[in-house]
This record gives C-alpha cells, sequence and structure tokens, in this order.
C-alpha cells in the first residue's frame, strides 16, 4: 500500500463517522506520523471527541477522554500509589494518561500544576508518580482542546506548554452542505447507526511510518527556507515574540510528514507552506500595535511568507 493510499484510506473510515474537516484531518495524522501532538482550538460541538475517537478506531489504539476543571488534580491524569493492606505493597493505579491516544477537552481550565503533568508526559513520554518514572506506550498522541481566551474560567497556557504542542488546528463551522448531512446522518437513533470504522493502521505501522517520515529527504535550499522564515519572525518589528529552534525542528518534522502523506520521499517547499501557520501561529507573538490593528499570527505569518524567496528546482535535483 502507497503512502497516500494509506491516508486515503485512513480518511474513508474517519468519514464513517465525521463529515468535511478533511484538511484538519491531513494536519491532524501528519502530526501523528511527525510524533507530534495537537492543540485544537474550538467553540464545544464541533465534533472535536468524535474526531479524535474514530481516529483512534481506524488507527487500532487505546483511546482515552480527560475533562479538565479547575479541580482536577494531577493524580487524577496520572494516577497514584495505592497501599494495599492485604500485601502491604504499594500498587500503581494507573490514570487515563497511560492510553495511546489522549484527548484532553478544555486543557485551559485545568490548574497550571495539573497541565505541567501533562507537559511532562508530552515531552518526555514517560510520567513520574511519586519519585517513580513510568514510561508511556508508544505511540502516545495528544489532542488538547482549548477554548478561546475569551471564555470564562480559563487560564491562558504559558509559552512554554504551547510550544509543546507541535500544531495548533481548529476545525471551525461546518459548510451549508455538510451540516445539512450531519441532520440526515445523525437526526435519528436509527440513521445514526453507522458501520464502526475499521482499523487501517495499528501501533507498530504508526512507529514505522513515523521513523520513515524522520527518513524523509530535505534538501539543503529547502534547510534554508525553513531557516530563513523561522528567523525572520525574530528580526521583523511587527513581531514580539519570534519562533525558537524548537519551531525550526517541528517545521522541518510536520513538513516531512506531509511529504510522507503525498507519497514522497523528498520535502518540497509547498509542504513548508502548508506546514507553517500550524506549526508557527501559536509559537509566536505579534506586538501590540499589530493587534490593535485587527491583525493576528496567522495573517502576519502569511505576509511573512509572501516575503521570503521560494527555492526552486528541488525536485530535479532530488531526484538525480
Amino acid at each position: 500500500m502507497t503512502n497516500d493510499q494509506i491516508f486515503q484510506d485512513l480518511t474513508n473510515e474517519v468519514h464513517k463517522q465525521v463529515i468535511g474537516q478533511d484538511k484538519p484531518l491531513r494536519l491532524i495524522t501528519a502530526a501523528l506520523f511527525a510524533s507530534g501532538h495537537v492543540l485544537l482550538e474550538d467553540v464545544p460541538g464541533v465534533g472535536k471527541t468524535t474526531l479524535a475517537k474514530t481516529l483512534a478506531e481506524a488507527l487500532r489504539l487505546d483511546f482515552r477522554r480527560v475533562q479538565a476543571t479547575p479541580d482536577l488534580l494531577p493524580q487524577d491524569l496520572l494516577g497514584a500509589l495505592i497501599y494495599r493492606p492485604q500485601t502491604g505493597d504499594f500498587e500503581l493505579r494507573r490514570g487515563p494518561i497511560f492510553t495511546q491516544i489522549l484527548l484532553f477537552d478544555e486543557i485551559n481550565r485545568a490548574t497550571p500544576r495539573t497541565a505541567a503533568a501533562l507537559l511532562e508526559a508530552m515531552a518526555e513520554n514517560q510520567v513520574s508518580i511519586d519519585g517513580n518514572t513510568d514510561p508511556l506506550n508508544p505511540p502516545f498522541f495528544v489532542m488538547a482542546t482549548q477554548n478561546p481566551l475569551e471564555s470564562q474560567g480559563v487560564f491562558p497556557l504559558p509559552e512554554a506548554q504551547l510550544d509543546r504542542f507541535l500544531i495548533k488546528v481548529t476545525l471551525g463551522y461546518p459548510t451549508w452542505d455538510e451540516e445539512q448531512s450531519i441532520i440526515r446522518r445523525f437526526r435519528t437513533p436509527q440513521t445514526a447507526q453507522i458501520q464502526p470504522s475499521q482499523p487501517v493502521l495499528d501501533a507498530s505501522d504508526i512507529l514505522q511510518i513515523q521513523q520513515a517520515c524522520r527518513d524523509i529527504t530535505v534538501h539543503p535550499d529547502v534547510e534554508s527556507y525553513i531557516l530563513t522564515i523561522v528567523r525572520t519572525t525574530r528580526t521583523k518589528a511587527e513581531f514580539l515574540m519570534g519562533a525558537s529552534p524548537r519551531a525550526t525542528l517541528a517545521l522541518t518534522a510536520m513538513a516531512q510528514a506531509l511529504a510522507f502523506i503525498d507519497g514522497r520521499n523528498y520535502v518540497l517547499p509547498d509542504d513548508v507552506k502548508e506546514a507553517m501557520i500550524p506549526v508557527l501561529g501559536h509559537r509566536v507573538q505579534i506586538a501590540p500595535e499589530q493587534r490593535a490593528l485587527g491583525k493576528t499570527e496567522a495573517a502576519m505569518l502569511a505576509a511573512l511568507l509572501e516575503e521570503v524567496s521560494v527555492p526552486t528546482e528541488i525536485t530535479d535535483s532530488v531526484s538525480n
């Protein structure tokens, strides 16, 4: 099965439960293949949980969902050591983080302490419980949802935590035709009995794909293109905070995964363009005067992209 056929089969299975959302699904799948994590910023009810659960079914991965609240404690997420009087020993009661796909709903309603516990798992693929370190079963993939900052009762995520997410994606509202299809498919219990998704991949397949993505060729000219984009965010006055070297690695990894999905063994500038805003949008901050003019990070990054020269003739040089 070719790489592009793998993604097409995966998309077909997800569409048994999720209508539309082709672009977000492509980006989320690429983030998984790039060994990263995803931050979803959206209003409730647009299908984030359904998308995550259906994706887990199509990938034959364990799935857990955690609803973040201000009283959610780290041990509620990680688990705790429980004393067993019968044996006189402590036994680890594992929390919901011991899964393969974790949907952490409304992450910015959790306290910073609980969010920090999730951060270690995302960064190190392990958790620390009462001084003991336990590895997580790979692949470990976090999809965290975030409410808009104007919502009530939210804690803005610090830059260090935002930086741990490979991409930030917005699902958005469905189109007229898509929402009409949602009504017709799910309006009654009888019509909602949709055929469950059939597994397309399993954990071992995904680990092989993640390694294959790391082996995708990045031409020196494409490397220079990535570096120019990232470093320009640090020098332009319109940006209060530019992207870090971790962002450079993230943009490269995401471009490699998109190339893999398209069935290529090399990265094109178009892969970098497609990945740029999802990867850098939550890692940079624009100056207050730009925000006062109604501009956003995404708009400023799109304008920056128009200023950077695009390398040419990559395909021929890589093929040779």
